[in-house]
C-alpha cells in the first residue's frame, strides 16, 4: 500500500497574483517576486522518467512544481499545467477543464493530481471509480468553492477555503479526512500517508488522523511556524528562525533533522526523506536513500523551489543570471 500507496479577466489576474504569493505544504516555495524559471531537475525514484523535466520536457515560465510518488507536475505562469512520469492511473492526463482554464496552484498525491483553478474551484484527476487505487481522492465535494490552497495526501486530498476552514476527501482509513470541529484561521495544509496537518495564522499547528508513529502528536509548545510538510508517517514544521522541527517517524534508524541545519526557507518531505531549501539557494537532504532520493546532484544551486513525495525529489532552478530572493513564506487569502 505504501508504495502504491480570460481570456484575462480581473478574476484571473487576482488568481495569478495569489499563485505568486502562496506557499504550499507539499514543498512548493514561492520567491517573493516570483520570476519565471524553466529548468527542472529530479532524482530518486526515476523508474518513471521523473527527471524528464531536465531531459526533454518542454516547459517555460514555470512558477510552481509538485511531486507525486510516481509522477511530477509543473505550473507555468500562463496557468498551463504540465505532467510527466507514470500514467497508470491517469495522473498525467490533464483534464480538458484544466487545459482550457487557468490554474493557480498544483498538488499531487501518490497517484493523483490536483489543480486549483482561477475561479477558486478544484479539479482532481487520477484513478477513476472502480479502478485499483481509487479511494475517492479525485471526487471533489460538490459545491466546493472559494478555495485558496490545495494539498495531496497519499490517497486523500485537502482544500483550504478563503474563510480559513479545511475540507478533506478520499481515503479515510485513520480519520485523515475528519477535519477537527471548529478548526479555522488556517493558512496552510499538508497531507501525509494517513494523516493531515494544518498551520494556523497564529503560527501553531493542528494534526489529525493516524498517530501510530506520533505523526499527529504535535510537539508541545511548537509555535512561530511559517510552513508545514507531511508524508509517510511523519510531519515537518519550519519556524521563523529558520529551524526545522520533525515529529513522527520514517524508520527505526532515523535522523529527524541534521543538528546544524539553520537558515531554512522552505521544506518538503517524501515518505522516507526530507528536503530543506536554504536562504543561499542550496539544498540539504536527509533520511533513507533507498532510491537515491537524498543524493542531491553535485553542483546543484540557485534553487527557487523544492518538492518531494514517496522516494521522489524535485527542484526548480533559477537561471544563473537570476538570483531568487528567498524568504520564509507569507500566507495570504
Amino acid at each position: 500500500m505504501k508504495n502504491f500507496v480570460k481570456r484575462f479577466s480581473v478574476r484571473r489576474l487576482k488568481g495569478r497574483l495569489l499563485a505568486l504569493l502562496l506557499c504550499s505544504a507539499q514543498g512548493l516555495f514561492c520567491a517573493a517576486a516570483m520570476p519565471h524559471f524553466d529548468k527542472i531537475d529530479g532524482w530518486g525514484n526515476l523508474n518513471y522518467d521523473l527527471n524528464l523535466g531536465s531531459n526533454g520536457l518542454r516547459c517555460s515560465q514555470v512558477v510552481q512544481i509538485a511531486a507525486g510518488s510516481f509522477h511530477n507536475l509543473a505550473l507555468e505562469g500562463n496557468g498551463k499545467v504540465l505532467a510527466w512520469g507514470d500514467n497508470q492511473f491517469g495522473q498525467t492526463n490533464i483534464p480538458v477543464r484544466v487545459k482550457r482554464g487557468f490554474a493557480i496552484q498544483i498538488a499531487a498525491g501518490n497517484v493523483h493530481s490536483i489543480a486549483l483553478m482561477g475561479d477558486r474551484t478544484v479539479t482532481c484527476w487520477g484513478p477513476t471509480a472502480g479502478q485499483l487505487g481509487d479511494y475517492g481522492q479525485c471526487d471533489v465535494p460538490a459545491g466546493l468553492r472559494h478555495v485558496v490552497a490545495v494539498a495531496g495526501g497519499a490517497l486523500h486530498s485537502l482544500a483550504l477555503k478563503r474563510d480559513g476552514t479545511v475540507v478533506a476527501w478520499g481515503a479515510d482509513f485513520a480519520g485523515q479526512c475528519d477535519v477537527p470541529a471548529g478548526l479555522d484561521d488556517v493558512v496552510a495544509i499538508a497531507g501525509g500517508m494517513y494523516h493531515s496537518i494544518a498551520l494556523r495564522r497564529d503560527g501553531t499547528v493542528i494534526a489529525w488522523g493516524d498517530n501510530e508513529w506520533g505523526q499527529t502528536s504535535v510537539p508541545e509548545g511548537l509555535d512561530n511556524v511559517v510552513a508545514i510538510a507531511a508524508a509517510g508517517n511523519h510531519s515537518l514544521a519550519l519556524r521563523t528562525d529558520g529551524t526545522v522541527v520533525f515529529w513522527g517517524t520514517y524508520g527505526l534508524a532515523q535522523n529527524p533533522v541534521p543538528a546544524d541545519l539553520t537558515g531554512v526557507v522552505a521544506i518538503a518531505t517524501g515518505d522516507y526523506h526530507c528536503l530543506a531549501l536554504k536562504s543561499d539557494g542550496s539544498l540539504v537532504a536527509w533520511g533513507f536513500n533507498t532510491a537515491g532520493q537524498c543524493s542531491v546532484p553535485q553542483g546543484l544551486q540557485n534553487l527557487a523551489a523544492i518538492a518531494a513525495h514517496g522516494n521522489n525529489s524535485m527542484v526548480l532552478i533559477a537561471p544563473p543570471a537570476v538570483r531568487p530572493f528567498l524568504s520564509r513564506g507569507t500566507f495570504v487569502r
